[in-house]
């Protein structure tokens, strides 16, 4: 099965998490190219993720629209 581009942006999520400038442009990406629903799973997905990664919760600004 071929993976799925919010499930490609995920990996590449959790990949950069490092760093918050690179996690911020790569999310800002993945909005722009995921459909609207995709892009709410996304959200659910990330407020999960950055629980335990308080350097990223400045990322949540790019998911308000």
């Amino acid at each position: 099965m071929a993976k799925t581009m919010l499930e490609y942006y995920k990996t590449v999520l959790q990949k950069v998490s490092f760093d918050v400038i690179l996690f911020s442009k790569e999310l800002k990406k993945a909005i722009t190219k995921l459909l609207p629903d995709e892009i709410e799973e996304l959200k659910a997905w990330l407020l999960n993720f950055i629980t335990d990664k308080p350097e990223l919760k400045s990322t949540l600004i790019y998911l308000k629209a």
